[in-house]
């Protein structure tokens, strides 16, 4: 029987998942988005257009290849619309090439609702979430109060919907939260109606059985290892589990059935919203790396935060993942710094620690080692040997470091600005 690949990201979301998993499409007969929402934006860029993807697998853009939202990603059929929609206008027809799990959960109008109102409610202790009511859904998942794709199909569903309703607007009056959800709730309900069109399956069932029948399947998750319910940086992470094992859990998939583990990193660091960032730069460096590499989020539009590479945090998480090929990208951002930095240890109240600790406080210092820079346009190389020394000096450091190789490494946004070694 085959297995299943997986590819996530290793560090704080935003690592550029979207576009490799477009570049690796062509190896594979099914994409499965396995985990998250429509808070995490792939981008893809090829033949001069631009696609944000935000629930849909990237593989959609590869013809004949079929795509599968697990029963781990919680759906936002408002969005999800918007987003077939806009696909269709390119030539992409998605009731072809989708299906969706029935045991994934529903984003109800008033998820939205409750997310603005938790937000609200913690003052200046804000997560810094992007309110489009990811974790209020999985917070009903898991309290078992949650509405799934399923129960479309159920002549109960309008009393399913009115309960669900009801029960977060209890809530809303609890916390005083003043609201007006008419308007959401019509787009909702013409939404819900356009995701009947699609095939609704037994996900489990459906990866298994392609497996069985020796199809190639890669699982693509979404955000980034740092941002796991309980391996990142609590409680300023996401409300999914982002590592490999969510793969399996967010697929139906058995662990023994893991094959290659793609973890992917940028060559500096980046994170959005609140919580602590070992390496983050408050200088001209930083506002540089955030210039050239375009560092707002691709669903928000939110300036990222902005620091060199932290090989503490992303050996981390290779261990975490059982990562097996490293991919590199954005490496061009830093084609004209002088010095480039690494983050090999942590500085803690005196003592160093190459591991990553329980709580990330502001007492932490990086420690760096530095890299003279490469100083040409990575852009116009071809192949790994074209790469100045300077570089590849950068790539196999990272290399020594985690005992993992870096097999594919990003230049540019395009498609073909990607270097397989």
């Amino acid at each position: 029987m085959k297995k299943v690949d997986v590819i996530l990201g290793l560090q704080w979301g935003d690592e550029g998942k979207g576009k490799v998993v477009d570049v690796l499409t062509p190896r594979y007969e099914v994409v499965a988005r396995f985990q998250g929402g429509p808070n995490a934006g792939h981008t893809l860029e090829f033949n001069g257009e631009k696609y944000v993807l935000r629930s849909i697998p990237s593989g959609i853009f590869q013809g004949g290849k079929t795509n599968v939202i697990g029963n781990g990603v919680v759906i936002d059929a408002i969005l999800f619309r918007a987003e077939a929609e806009e696909l269709a206008k390119s030539g992409h027809d998605l009731t072809r090439q989708l299906c969706i799990s029935k045991k994934a959960h529903l984003i109800l109008p008033t998820h939205r609702i409750l997310d603005a109102a938790y937000e609200a409610a913690k003052g200046s202790d804000k997560i810094g979430t992007t309110g489009k009511g990811i974790g209020p859904t999985y917070t009903d998942k898991v309290s078992r109060n949650g509405m799934r794709v399923g129960d479309l199909l159920s002549p109960d569903f309008p009393q399913i919907y009115a309960r669900a309703k009801a029960r977060h607007e209890a809530i809303l009056r609890g916390l005083g939260y003043d609201y007006d959800v008419a308007e959401l709730e019509a787009q909702w309900f013409g939404a819900v109606d356009y995701l009947r069109r699609f095939r609704l399956v037994d996900s489990e069932y459906f990866i298994n059985s392609a497996l069985a029948e020796g199809k190639s399947v890669l699982a693509e998750g979404a955000q980034g290892t740092l941002l796991d319910v309980d391996f990142g940086s609590y409680p300023f992470v996401t409300s999914s589990n982002t590592v490999c094992a969510g793969a399996c859990t967010g697929l139906g998939v058995a662990p023994g059935r893991i094959g290659e583990v793609f973890g992917i990193f940028k060559a500096y660091c980046t994170r959005v919203g609140s919580g602590p960032f070992p390496t983050e730069l408050f200088d001209e460096t930083g506002d540089r790396l955030c210039s050239i590499g375009h560092e707002f989020g691709a669903v928000t539009g939110r300036k990222r935060r902005c620091g060199w590479l932290d090989l503490v945090a992303l050996k981390y998480s290779i261990m975490i993942n059982g990562v097996t090929q490293l991919i590199m990208m954005k490496s061009d951002v830093m084609n004209d710094f002088d010095t480039i930095r690494v983050a090999t240890a942590y500085e803690i109240d005196g003592r160093q620690t190459t591991g990553f600790p329980y709580e990330v406080s502001g007492s932490l210092k990086p420690v760096h080692t530095d890299f003279e820079g490469w100083k040409c346009d990575l852009r116009g190389c071809k192949t790994y040997d074209e790469f100045p020394a300077a570089f590849k000096r950068y790539v196999e450091f990272i290399e020594r470091e985690t005992g993992v190789p870096v097999r594919i490494i990003s230049v540019g946004p395009d498609r073909g600005e990607t270097i397989v070694r």
